[in-house]
C-alpha cells in the first residue's frame, strides 16, 4: 500500500496540523474504509453542487456504484467511469463553489480506484468552504476537525 503524503495538490487555506493528523491516518484505513470516509466528507458539499444541479443522474449513479464497489458487486472500472462522469459534470458548473464541490465528491468516487484521490477529496471539501465562506480559518478547522472525528470513527 503506498502511503499518502502530506503534500496538498491545491492551494487552499487549510488547518496545516489537522490536515498533517488526517493525512498519518488515512493510511491506517484499507480502502473500502478510506472510500467511505472520504465520500462522507464529500457528500457534506452536495448542497453547493446542487443549487446549479439538482437530482443530477451522475451524482446520483455515481453514489450507487460507489456503493455496489463496496459490497463487491461493482468494477474499478465501473468506479473510475463513474468518478470521471462527476468530474465531467464539474466542467458545467457555473460557479466556482459548485465546481470544487463536484470535484469533491469525483475524487471521493475514485478512491475505489486510487487511495491517493481521498486526501485531494478532502482538500476539494476545504477549498469548496473556504470559497463558500471567504476562507474563514474557523469554519475550515471545524470542517478538518469533523474529518478527523469521522476518520477515527472508521478506524474503531
Amino acid at each position: 500500500m503506498a502511503l499518502m503524503t502530506n503534500k496538498a495538490k491545491l492551494k487552499i487555506a487549510d488547518d496545516v496540523k489537522l490536515r498533517d493528523e488526517i493525512t498519518r491516518d488515512v493510511n491506517l484505513l484499507s480502502q473500502i474504509d478510506l472510500t467511505k470516509w472520504a465520500v462522507s466528507c464529500a457528500k457534506r458539499t452536495l448542497p453547493m453542487l446542487e443549487e446549479e444541479f439538482p437530482k443530477e443522474n451522475s451524482i446520483v449513479e455515481g453514489l450507487k456504484v460507489i456503493e455496489l464497489w463496496q459490497e463487491g458487486t461493482a468494477s474499478v472500472t465501473e468506479v473510475r467511469e463513474a468518478g470521471l462522469r462527476v468530474h465531467e459534470l464539474a466542467r458545467k458548473c457555473h460557479s466556482k463553489t459548485a465546481k470544487t464541490a463536484a470535484r469533491a465528491l469525483g475524487h471521493a468516487i475514485s478512491v475505489g480506484h486510487m487511495r491517493e484521490h481521498a486526501m485531494v477529496a478532502t482538500d476539494y471539501v476545504i477549498l469548496a468552504l473556504g470559497l463558500a465562506f471567504s476562507d474563514d480559518m474557523d469554519k475550515i478547522t471545524l470542517e478538518r476537525r469533523w474529518q478527523l472525528k469521522e476518520l477515527r470513527n472508521c478506524l474503531k
